[in-house]
C-alpha cells in the first residue's frame, strides 16, 4: 500500500480527493492537515510515503511545508497539487524538493497514477505548466526585492514597509526601483502584479 497524506485548507476539496483516491486499491489515506504547520507536524508522526499539499494555505503555504517535510522526512515523496499554475510556483516546488506539480483540474485516475509514477522514482510535472516556466524564465527578484513587493501589496507606504521590514525608507526605495527595472514595469504597484502573477512572491 502506498500511504498518503493530504493537505489541503479547504474541507470539502480535502474530503473529495480522500473519497477518490480511497477508491484505489494501492492507495491509503493515513493523515489530513489544514494548513501547512499542521501538514508537517503531521508528516513528522506520520512518516507517509506521499504527502500531496495545495500551495495556498494558512499558516505556512504548501511549499514552505514541502521543503521542511523533505528535510524533516526525507523518505516522503512531496506532491503539490494546486489551483494557481504559476510557472514561479512551479519553480519554487521543484527547489523545494517536490516530485511533482500538478492542477486540480485533473481526472481522479490522472493524480493516482502521478502518486505511483512518483513513489516509482518519476518526477511529474503538468506539461502546459512546464512549457510556461520555461519560457518564463527564472525570478529575477532577489529574496529582498520580493520581501519589500509583499509587504507593499495592498497600497503600503514606503514608511509602512520600511517599518514592517525594519528597513530604512531610502534602502526601502531602492529594492522597490530595482525590483521595477527588473520586471519591466513602471511603477511598485505594476512590479508586485506581474510578479504574484508569475509566482514570484
Amino acid at each position: 500500500m502506498i500511504r498518503v497524506m493530504l493537505a489541503e485548507d479547504q474541507n470539502l476539496v480535502r474530503g473529495a480527493l480522500a473519497a477518490l483516491l480511497g477508491l484505489e486499491e494501492d492507495l491509503e489515506i493515513v493523515a489530513e492537515a489544514a494548513d501547512g504547520i499542521e501538514a508537517v507536524a503531521v508528516a513528522r508522526r506520520v512518516r507517509p510515503d506521499v504527502a500531496l499539499l495545495d500551495i495556498e494555505m494558512p499558516g505556512t503555504d504548501g511549499l514552505t511545508a514541502a521543503a521542511e517535510i523533505r528535510a524533516a522526512v526525507p523518505g516522503c515523496h512531496v506532491m503539490i497539487l494546486t489551483t494557481f499554475g504559476r510557472p514561479g510556483y512551479l519553480r519554487r516546488a521543484m527547489e523545494a524538493g517536490a516530485s511533482a506539480f500538478l492542477i486540480k483540474d485533473g481526472p481522479a485516475e490522472q493524480l493516482a497514477a502521478a502518486i505511483r509514477r512518483v513513489v516509482a522514482g518519476e518526477r511529474v510535472i503538468d506539461p502546459a505548466l512546464a512549457a510556461a516556466a520555461l519560457s518564463a524564465g527564472p525570478n529575477p527578484l532577489s529574496r529582498r526585492e520580493r520581501d519589500v513587493l509583499a509587504a507593499g501589496a495592498g497600497g503600503a507606504t514606503i514608511a509602512d514597509i520600511a517599518s514592517r521590514l525594519h528597513l530604512s525608507e531610502g534602502t526601502v526605495r531602492n529594492y522597490l526601483s530595482s525590483a521595477i527595472t527588473k520586471v519591466g514595469v513602471r511603477n511598485r504597484i505594476e512590479a508586485a502584479q506581474a510578479a504574484e502573477r508569475n509566482g514570484w512572491l
